[in-house]
């Protein structure tokens, strides 16, 4: 049966995933308006009722812009999946410290992610350890998940 008192704002558990899901959630939105700046930034539209002049052509291949869409994407397939076993880690109701410290290092490792692949690059391994991070984080709270629901 499940504790109504888990999906509650005195849970700081719950707090902490809701705040964390939420900051997710901007820095989604903040990527795909920074993808459409790039876009501006470089004259670069993919479709042509958005070419500001008939002098531009509608390009698809500017790095600048496809290195920001690929964190973009990126988010969507790691963020996404956060919010679903993030939500059914809170319902395990696991120790406070561990579950929001793991919600945290999900939250920094994204965003750190966007910063060193799309908005200052810099060299690997930065962006491989912000993402194993976050995926780390997210395997593990899914794996707890399985173990608490033992078919």
């Amino acid at each position: 049966m499940l504790n109504p008192e888990l999906i509650s704002l005195d849970n700081q558990v719950f707090r902490c995933y809701l705040g964390w899901s939420a900051i997710l959630v901007l820095k989604i939105f903040a990527t795909g308006i920074y993808t459409g700046l790039m876009r501006f930034i470089t004259a670069t539209f993919a479709n042509p009722e958005d070419l500001m002049s008939p002098k531009l052509k509608v390009k698809f291949d500017d790095p600048n812009v496809e290195r920001v869409r690929r964190a973009h994407r990126n988010d969507l397939e790691n963020i996404l999946p956060f919010f679903a076993i993030g939500l059914l880690y809170v319902l395990t109701n696991p120790a406070a410290f561990l579950a929001i410290n793991l919600f945290r290092a999900v939250g920094i490792a994204r965003i750190v992610h966007t910063l060193v692949y799309a908005v200052v690059v810099v060299p690997q391994p930065s962006r491989a350890l912000a993402f194993f991070v976050a995926l780390g984080a997210t395997v593990y709270m899914a794996l707890q998940v399985v173990l608490t629901a033992a078919f």
